[in-house]
């Protein structure tokens, strides 16, 4: 409910420069991620203090659907 308020900071960061799209990809919440891509408003290849990105949790992790809906977008960098 709080995405659609607008007043939400959907790229906000903690102190480990991680964002909601990151901790949603490392506990596997496909709904979660896929609500925040749906904002347009993710920056989806967002770097935490140790240099992963979300997708690279996702594939380190073996999360394959969430794989599929980062790559989905067509933004994510699969190099990086």
């Amino acid at each position: 409910m709080l995405l659609y308020t607008g007043k939400v900071d959907v790229d906000s960061k903690d102190k480990y420069s991680r964002t909601p799209l990151s901790y949603a990809v490392s506990i596997g919440c496909d709904s979660v991620v896929e609500l925040l891509l749906d904002t347009g408003k993710v920056e989806i290849d967002s770097r935490d203090n140790y240099g992963r990105t979300p997708l690279s949790q996702a594939i380190s992790r073996g999360y394959t659907s969430i794989v599929w809906l980062l790559l989905e977008q067509q933004k994510a960098k699969i190099n990086s």
